[in-house]
Parts: C-alpha cells; sequence; structure tokens
C-alpha cells in the first residue's frame, strides 16, 4: 500500500494506514525537523491537537489520519488565498470497530480541529444512539431526529451502533430517522458533521441496505482492536489516574489473562473498557484485602498487587 487514504468506488475513501510504510512515517514522525519557528507558529492548531493525541494509547492510524486532515484543510486554504479551485470538503464518516477502541475520543478531537480550522462553528460532540433518535409513533422520529441535528449544529452528531437504525425493516422507524438525517445532511453540510459508528460487520450490512448512504460518506475509518502491550498501558495509565501503581506481579497477572482472552474473544471484545473493569474490580479487592491486613501506609494504599488481579 503506498497511500495512506485510498479512493474506492462511489466516491467513498477507505483510510488504509499500513505500519511498514517506513517513507511516510518518517515523513510524518519528523514533520518538525523541516519547520521554521515561523511555521511552527504557522501550524499552532496541529501542534495543540496533536498533544492531545500524544496521550491517547495506540491509534497510530488515527493520529495519521488527523495529520492528513489537517493538511488537506490548510492546503486548501492556501489555495483559496491564492485564487485556485478548492473542492468541496465533506466530512461525514463512519467509524467501523469494537468497543472502547476510541471511536468517541477521536470523534471530539475531531470537532475540535474541525473547530479550530473554521470547519464547523462550535466543534461540539452530540452521542446518541437508536433510543434517542426512534419515536414510538408516525412523525415522532422525524421531530426527535431533527431536534437533536439541531442541538449538533455547528458539531458533530455521533450515532453509536447506527446499524441499530435498520434493525426493523421498511416498516420500523429507524428507516423515518435515517431518511431524516440525509435530509439534514442536505440542508446543513455547511455546519454539520455525521458521524455512523459501530461493529465493522454490522456496519457494512447496514450501509448495503441503503444504496444512496455510502456516497454520503466519503470516509471509512477502521479502528482495530488494542494490542496486549497497549491494553496493559491504558491499564496503566487508568490506575495512575486513580492515584494506583500496578505491581509487577499484578502486570504478569494482567498479561496472562489478556492472552487467554485474546485467544477466543469475539467482536463483543471491549478492549479499553475491558481494562477498566479490570483495573475496578482490582481496587475493590485491593481494598477488601487491606482491611483483613490492617495495612493503611501510603504505599499499600497504592499498590495494587498480584493478589488484586484474582482474574
Amino acid at each position: 500500500m503506498e497511500n495512506t487514504l485510498t479512493l474506492k468506488t462511489k466516491g467513498r475513501i477507505n483510510v488504509i494506514l499500513n505500519d511498514n510504510d517506513q517513507k511516510y512515517g518518517k515523513r510524518m514522525k519528523h514533520r518538525h525537523d523541516f519547520l521554521t519557528d515561523e511555521e511552527r507558529e504557522k501550524h499552532y492548531i496541529l501542534d495543540k491537537v496533536e498533544k492531545e493525541l500524544e496521550t491517547l494509547v495506540g491509534m497510530h492510524e488515527m493520529k495519521r489520519f488527523l495529520k492528513e486532515v489537517y493538511a488537506w484543510l490548510y492546503i486548501n486554504k492556501c489555495r483559496k488565498d491564492q485564487g485556485l479551485k478548492v473542492e468541496k470538503q465533506v466530512f461525514h464518516m463512519i467509524f467501523k470497530g469494537n468497543p472502547g477502541t476510541g471511536k468517541t475520543t477521536f470523534a471530539r478531537l475531531l470537532g475540535k480541529l474541525f473547530n479550530e480550522m473554521d470547519v464547523l462553528s462550535k466543534g461540539h460532540l452530540i452521542e446518541v444512539e437508536r433510543a434517542d433518535l426512534v419515536g414510538e409513533y408516525i412523525g415522532h422520529t422525524a421531530q426527535k431526529t431533527r431536534d437533536l441535528v439541531k442541538k449538533a449544529l455547528g458539531g458533530i452528531l455521533f450515532i453509536d451502533e447506527a446499524y441499530s437504525l435498520a434493525r426493523g425493516g421498511e416498516k420500523d422507524f429507524g428507516k423515518e430517522a435515517i431518511d431524516t438525517l440525509v435530509k439534514s445532511m442536505e440542508d446543513h453540510h455547511q455546519d454539520f458533521v455525521l458521524i455512523l459508528a459501530g461493529y465493522s460487520r454490522e456496519m457494512d450490512y447496514f450501509m448495503s441496505l441503503n444504496p444512496g448512504l455510502p456516497s454520503r460518506f466519503p470516509l471509512t475509518l477502521e479502528f482495530p482492536d488494542y494490542s496486549i502491550d497497549e491494553l496493559l498501558e491504558i491499564g496503566r495509565r487508568m490506575a495512575s489516574e486513580r492515584e494506583y501503581i500496578i505491581a509487577k506481579d499484578g502486570e504478569w497477572q494482567i498479561r496472562d489473562y489478556l492472552k487467554k482472552v485474546i485467544e477466543t474473544k469475539d467482536d463483543t471484545f471491549s478492549n479499553a473498557r475491558f481494562m477498566r473493569n479490570i483495573i475496578e474490580k482490582a481496587i475493590r479487592s485491593q481494598a477488601v484485602r487491606l482491611l483483613y491486613d490492617g495495612n493503611y501506609s501510603r504505599k499499600d494504599l497504592m499498590m495494587l498487587t498480584g493478589a488484586d488481579f484474582e482474574l
């Protein structure tokens, strides 16, 4: 694969990033090596967003994609300043991947970038699901959906498990929600971004049901599951945020458990949420252990040991 963005049929773009593309990776990694102080100041928006990206574990493909979006927007501004033609930019997207892979977090960062680059006037994120959109009688769904779109104007409307809108077939009110969303995309295309998210297989099927949908979402991003090392790092950070430290024997316990889980995981594996449950369970186990042991020193209160990770 030579390019990060690969054009597909019907005007859609799939993000296909190859970690083995050393030339591309090196160019992006050493971006600052060829920037003067004046250029760094000029691209402060990218630097600001990159600092937030650096706090995220993994998501290498998404980090590269965000840089490309910035470059695309910036160069188009330069073209406009020089009187050159600028393509109409549509940023409605499909996010595909398992739960806990950072889809919502990345959508928030995109909102901030779009706001800084004057694509969106507010850049906020409204996260909804089927129940927020679908009503109980004819006409109710359209009104609920329009109200949510109105709240999202100037920002991003993020619909999780979007494929559930097609769950009931032609007579289901979910179709009414889809039709209303499509009309809203046309009516508010200047200051509104719609992101549909969900499991990869289900999203593919959902898009195939409506021939008119794929062309309206020019960007499709795949969010891969985290590796064992990435999940461990997420666990460390979750513990640290709560002022806990995971002891080495605790990390061994987690690693062994993750190996077993990942060998048999299915599409419901929840990644970062899975790690959060492990950490929170360990904190409860540690509390019981310290209560019985009567150890309340600062070190004891902070340390999560192997005994706390009975997985």
